[in-house]
């Protein structure tokens, strides 16, 4: 049954708006009572989805500053260099107010965040919860240390023509069948392009699944056991070398998240590890961007899960919160501002802007009728329901945190490719894992 905007606004609690003092400002038409010419510095990365970022310059942080009496310093850089910035700000106590995380990087930095549980707990109950994946990346013993926000969606984005011309009308289920393509693409100098870099989102989110997907892990489900070094993780790398060598754009080592993209757009490759990025821009500009046949490159685009391991299939698609930092002298405003974004009238509205790009965090949103408007983006709807933490299956603590974000496993798969013996290469990856795991 569709819904349609109106239906959907007024369902689950019925309640558009937080309780609390975001209601109160509703109701009152009156910005709350902040000090004079208070600045709330929000820090995000850009997004991969350019209108987003326009609606929220032009519209939505022009209407949040007349609402709540804020001036709102709303600042994005690359994603690459959002860890470099938390540490900077921590270290010197200054800095944004609000600053953006992925996957688990609150228990990361959780000694220097403000709990957040107020919020995230008014959401949460108003929209129908949050999904799984939120509280294991994003809440403590203490409470929540980040305000969930939303997911991306990760799955292969493909050329569907050029498959079909070496016959393979499905996309590959496993990853043998999924080589077997491969090499017979880039034999027509259409490879695969993959990320194997220390780039935030694509590397992880393809080399921690497909470790899964063998049934390898970094650790015990205790949370303090390193089990890399195992049967499962040595042939998922021993496959990766072969696999990459065969079907692989093998200057994807230096790519960071944009390089797959501009490639694709390109028409330099044959499929990626993405979220929807490509998709809609294509969609954007549908007379610019074209095939090698003068045709509109978005009617050539499909999205299909990955291919299943000896061990089934795994899928990892990152998680957004905001966190709040702890040396912020503007903590009631900007958890005014956090309520503020969240509510349903606005946040429906980026959420429409970002056409699937992102997965909302609360689950009232499965719902709503942007996920019947385009088959091609149908195939996100749901994938966030098999989401797993990094970390998986220990807790997606502070030190799996330290392990996602020094690139441990991805460097595992790169070191293999790039000539060290596949043996060498665990038995590295798995020492660092002990350095990280065995420390107190």
């Amino acid at each position: 049954m569709r819904i349609d905007r109106r239906k959907f606004l007024n369902t689950s609690g019925g309640a558009l708006v937080g309780s609390g003092a975001l209601a109160g400002i509703l109701a009152t038409g009156r910005a709350p009572a902040y000090a004079q010419n208070t600045t709330l510095h929000w820090l995000r990365l850009g997004d991969f989805v350019p209108a987003s970022d326009t609606l929220l310059r032009q519209e939505l942080l022009p209407q949040a500053e007349k609402a709540l009496g804020l001036k709102i310093k709303f600042e994005t850089i690359n994603g690459n260099d959002l860890q470099a910035r938390i540490t900077s700000a921590i270290q010197s106590g200054t800095g944004a107010d609000i600053i953006h995380a992925m996957h688990n990087w609150p228990h990361l930095y959780a000694e220097s965040l403000a709990d957040v549980s107020d919020v995230a707990d008014e959401i949460g109950g108003q929209q129908g919860g949050f999904f799984d994946i939120f509280p294991t990346v994003a809440k403590s013993e203490r409470g929540w240390l980040g305000v969930p926000w939303c997911a991306l969606g990760i799955l292969l984005c493909y050329r569907k023509s050029w498959f079909n011309e070496i016959g393979v009308g499905k996309f590959p289920e496993s990853w043998e069948q999924y080589r077997r393509a491969g090499k017979l693409l880039k034999a027509k100098s259409r490879p695969i392009g993959q990320t194997l870099g220390h780039t935030y989102n694509d590397a992880p989110a393809f080399t921690y699944p497909y470790l899964w997907s063998w049934g390898g892990k970094e650790v015990e489900a205790d949370g303090r056991t390193a089990a890399l070094d195992s049967r499962e993780t040595l042939e998922s790398v021993k496959f990766m070398v072969g696999f990459w060598k065969d079907a692989h754009d093998e200057g994807g080592l230096a790519w960071d998240d944009s390089s797959n993209n501009r490639a694709f757009i390109a028409g330099t490759i044959c499929a990626t590890s993405n979220a929807a990025s490509i998709y809609i821009e294509a969609l954007r500009k549908p007379n610019q961007y074209l095939t090698e046949k003068g045709t509109p490159l978005k009617d050539d685009i499909l999205h299909a899960p990955y291919p299943k391991g000896t061990a089934g299939a795994a899928t990892l698609h990152p998680p957004q919160t905001h966190m709040l930092m702890g040396y912020s002298k503007n903590q009631k405003a900007a958890k005014d501002f956090l309520r503020w974004l969240s509510s349903r009238p606005v946040f429906e509205k980026w959420f429409v802007s970002q056409k699937g790009f992102s997965i909302p965090a609360a689950r009232a949103w499965s719902t709503h009728p942007l996920w019947n408007e385009d088959p091609v983006m149908a195939p996100f709807k749901d994938v966030i329901l098999t989401a797993r933490a990094p970390g998986w299956p220990g807790p997606s603590s502070r030190k799996a945190a330290e392990v996602i974000s020094k690139y441990i496993i991805t460097d595992m798969y790169a070191k293999a490719v790039q000539g060290m013996p596949a043996e060498d290469a665990v038995k590295w990856a798995h020492a660092e894992l002990v350095k990280v795991y065995a420390s107190r």
